[in-house]
């Protein structure tokens, strides 16, 4: 009888637990799957879109700065828009990659300054707040002006005090402007040290063309760090789950009667109070 009665308590509370946990644990293994695949998969998007480049030096600070390693999309010269931030290779230049902004393209009249110190792009003033600062608030300490030809790109530093950029390429052919077809990449985020995601500047979105699309930057990263959070929640869960089927199985077989724990309970009057404390244990 004693021994019925164990077994018969196991039985009811069983296939209980025993459910709570296989639930538990499929539930478990399906998370960390779903973050497997948007970890690994934002990865693997990532090494398709995007190469990483070290800016050499502080000409596009703010906007970036020298040692900063960046994410620069893949794309083609012809999908470059005026404000885009772009890594390309040019002989002229010293045939090494490097970092400017697009400010103008082919059939547009680059200027600088109007009376107000701006920028001129076929007469419009472009606003530019990522522009560093400069003497006088100018958006370039020399005057200058060009023609880009068909095909081609004028690019400026953000940092108009120190780089080297079209305006010292004006008696070039081409008047300091590079073909489309030199640009590698477009730049679309900051990973290190200080992360970070490039905007499309609004100073240029009303001429013709307008400016670029968002990259998929900001929805490679989400993923991955999504997946990665639900590796690890799936992960804990598992165990913790189990901890708890544990612990309320011993909270019911420390409350149910039976011949065995009967006897027990009669040698020491302790044995009873002693279950109800792991029940209220395990109900908090």
């Amino acid at each position: 009888m004693s021994g019925t009665g164990r077994t018969g308590g196991t039985g009811r509370t069983g296939p209980g637990n025993g459910g709570h946990g296989r639930l538990g644990s499929v539930l478990s293994g399906l998370v960390v799957a779903v973050g497997c695949v948007l970890f690994l998969g934002g990865f693997v998007w990532g090494a398709v879109e995007y190469r990483p480049y070290t800016v050499p030096t502080d000409s596009m600070s703010p906007t970036v700065k020298a040692g900063d390693r960046v994410l620069a999309q893949r794309i083609s010269g012809d999908a470059v828009r005026r404000g885009d931030v772009v890594v390309f290779t040019d002989k002229q230049w010293g045939d090494m990659p490097m970092v400017k902004r697009v400010v103008g393209i082919g059939g547009d009249k680059v200027a600088c300054c109007d009376t107000g110190g701006r920028l001129t792009v076929n007469g419009k003033a472009i606003a530019e707040p990522y522009v560093g600062e400069s003497p006088g608030g100018r958006a370039s300490g020399t005057d200058f002006d060009a023609t880009v030809p068909d095909g081609q790109l004028f690019l400026l530093g953000d940092q108009r005090t120190l780089s080297l950029d079209s305006r010292v390429h004006l008696e070039d052919r081409g008047q300091g402007s590079v073909p489309r077809s030199a640009v590698d990449a477009r730049v679309d985020a900051v990973i290190w040290p200080s992360p970070g995601f490039l905007g499309r500047p609004a100073g240029f979105a009303a001429l013709p063309g307008g400016v670029s699309a968002a990259g998929p930057a900001k929805p490679l990263v989400g993923a991955v760090v999504l997946g990665a959070v639900l590796i690890m929640v799936g992960a804990a869960y598992g165990p913790l789950a189990q901890r708890r089927a544990k612990r309320r199985a011993r909270a019911g077989a420390g409350q149910r009667p039976g011949s065995g724990g009967a006897g027990r309970s009669g040698r020491s009057g302790s044995s009873g109070s002693s279950g109800e404390g792991v029940s209220a244990r395990a109900g908090g």
